[in-house]
């Protein structure tokens, strides 16, 4: 990743999830990078009878496919991996999240035959990925399933900090605390969003 940049620009093109429950996918874009945190799908609504899912419109994301880099999962839940196998059928990127969320991915992927066909990267908390000219830290967070991420974004033009869906528990009944020190330590250096 390269050193921050006052001139760089990062666009954040919200594809889904937007003043409705479900299908939450955000692209991230800075130069030739694109980045999509989550890849979620809704349930339909009373008036859409006969559709049984909604999935999110990923045209922008087709037509800027070299610029792809890969999915990156905040948790398990169906509103943020649910649309995965339709998604991947086009959009053949790697998809990286901690070691439930790609394992709850992974059965979605055998179930659509597209487990050898997707790679799949399990990062830990506090490790981050090299994505363009991205990279994303993994920082630890509770939330109703076990082993949510908030994501640190760093890009040219700042950090951007995403929660994903969570809870502020001290005692959680799986695994640690979230890493609130991190987030602090975040908050000293400055969040440009």
């Amino acid at each position: 990743m390269k050193k921050q940049d006052s001139n760089a620009k990062v666009k954040i093109i919200p594809l889904g999830g937007m003043e409705q429950i479900g299908m939450n996918i955000t692209a991230f874009e800075c130069e030739d990078s694109i980045i999509i945190v989550d890849c979620g799908l809704a349930f339909p609504t009373d008036d859409m009878l006969g559709i049984d899912l909604v999935i999110p419109d990923v045209s922008y994301l087709k037509q800027n496919i070299d610029k792809v880099k890969g999915f990156v999962i905040t948790h398990g839940h169906e509103d943020h991996i649910g649309a995965l196998p339709y998604i991947l059928r086009d959009i053949n990127v790697p998809v990286y999240g901690t070691k439930l969320t790609i394992a709850l991915i992974e059965n979605k992927l055998k179930e659509h035959n597209l487990l050898k066909n997707t790679k799949r990267k399990v990062i830990k908390h506090g490790q981050s990925v090299n994505l363009g000219c991205f990279r994303i830290e993994f920082i630890k967070t509770n939330h109703s399933i076990a082993d949510a991420s908030a994501l640190a974004i760093f890009s040219p033009a700042g950090v951007i900090l995403h929660t994903g869906d969570f809870k502020i528990d001290y005692t959680p009944v799986f695994g640690e605390p979230a890493d609130l020190e991190r987030f602090a330590e975040l908050g000293k250096k400055g969040v440009l969003a």
